[in-house]
């Protein structure tokens, strides 16, 4: 098994002898008039965190939006091409938009719990699909496993009836993380999940995403390039609306392959 090197520590990386999480084949996407993906072509291998950076209006967040469907609740979206998620292609006409979003979580940058008890924000996604069909324990295990994965567990145990927006920032965005997990999904999609939060903060969600790959495979948006290559095993650099370079995290910020990669990096634009 080859290895990465983190800046924390040194881990064994993934093996990825399943299908690919995300497969991207020339996708195209207009909001109206304006095309904001061009020809998209991505593999995203399962079991690891891939960080999607450029500068911004450069199609990251629209591509990210693209594999759970999202862009959708847009009436004047339009998209060309095809999205797979383990093999399966989510824009196929019999594909259900439901099962999509079950499978594909999504994490936004500002943390967005419900205004309801910690429990209820952990079984909501969960409740949506197993309507009066799980038990009283079944919950209960359900909440503590997922609040156990996302680290929280030990934090909230004893107020789990307090409503979830008294929590901190960091907290509420570990909750956020913990509600996705009870739906099993298996891809994490997660928009500059850090954005809002101050520096030890971010550090806690960085652990976080690190200590879940394996168990999920992780698709980032970040602007912030220490983050990128501190928490992620591959990156995409992405430059108006499309894939400039993808590659081992290390490899593009040592040695990037693209003119247009290392300006970016350096900082000489974005």
């Amino acid at each position: 098994m080859a290895e990465f090197t983190h800046p924390r520590t040194r881990i064994a990386r993934p093996a990825n002898d399943g299908p690919l999480a995300i497969e991207v084949q020339d996708l195209n996407l207009w909001y109206g008039k304006f095309q904001a993906l061009f020809e998209v072509d991505l593999q995203i291998k399962s079991g690891i965190v891939t960080a999607l950076i450029g500068p911004s209006g450069c199609g990251k967040s629209t591509l990210l939006r693209s594999c759970n469907r999202i862009n959708e609740r847009l009436g004047y979206v339009t998209t060309t091409g095809m999205i797979r998620v383990l093999g399966h292609d989510i824009y196929a006409p019999e594909a259900s938009r439901i099962q999509v979003r079950r499978q594909v979580g999504m994490v936004f940058q500002r943390p967005n719990p419900l205004p309801l008890p910690i429990r209820d924000n952990v079984l909501f996604g969960y409740r949506l699909h197993h309507a009066g069909r799980s038990s009283r324990g079944e919950e209960d295990a359900l909440v503590e496993s997922a609040l156990r994965e996302v680290l929280l567990w030990d934090r909230v145990k004893d107020r789990l009836h307090q409503k979830a927006t008294t929590l901190s920032l960091e907290e509420q965005q570990k909750l956020c993380i913990a509600r996705l997990l009870p739906t099993k999904p298996t891809v994490l999609l997660m928009d500059e999940p850090c954005s809002a939060l101050d520096p030890a903060a971010t550090a806690a969600v960085e652990d976080l995403i690190w200590d879940l790959r394996g168990n999920y495979s992780i698709l980032i948006v970040t602007h912030n390039m220490a983050q990128a290559r501190r928490a992620s095993d591959e990156c995409v650099f992405m430059l108006m609306g499309r894939v400039v370079e993808h590659s081992a995290t290390e490899d593009m910020f040592v040695a990037p392959q693209r003119r247009e990669t290392s300006d970016y990096i350096e900082g000489r634009f974005g």
